[in-house]
């Protein structure tokens, strides 16, 4: 599913317009957004869980010149689903 799809069955559920189901899922993603720069663990009950996830340093290969290098460490968004978003997809 793509957002504009997304925003379209948004708007169907929602009875609202595209504009403002455009407005409010930008809203909710800007929310979780921020919640993730701050540091902060979101959650979503019977969703999910976003989090950041901290990565180590560890050793790559460059694949064109087949060079090792060192990848720094970073830091990644994670989601982890709730029991009820898991249980719905297995149906």
């Amino acid at each position: 599913m793509t957002k504009s799809e997304l925003i379209t069955a948004i708007a169907d559920k929602a009875n609202c317009s595209k504009k403002d189901a455009t407005s409010i899922l930008d809203s909710v993603l800007s929310a979780i957004e921020e919640g993730l720069v701050n540091g902060e663990k979101v959650s979503i009950m019977g969703f999910g869980t976003f989090e950041v996830r901290e990565r180590s340093e560890k050793t790559c290969v460059n694949p064109r010149t087949k060079e090792k290098m060192v990848c720094p460490p970073s830091k990644t968004a994670g989601f982890k689903a709730g029991k009820t978003l898991k249980d719905a997809v297995n149906k």
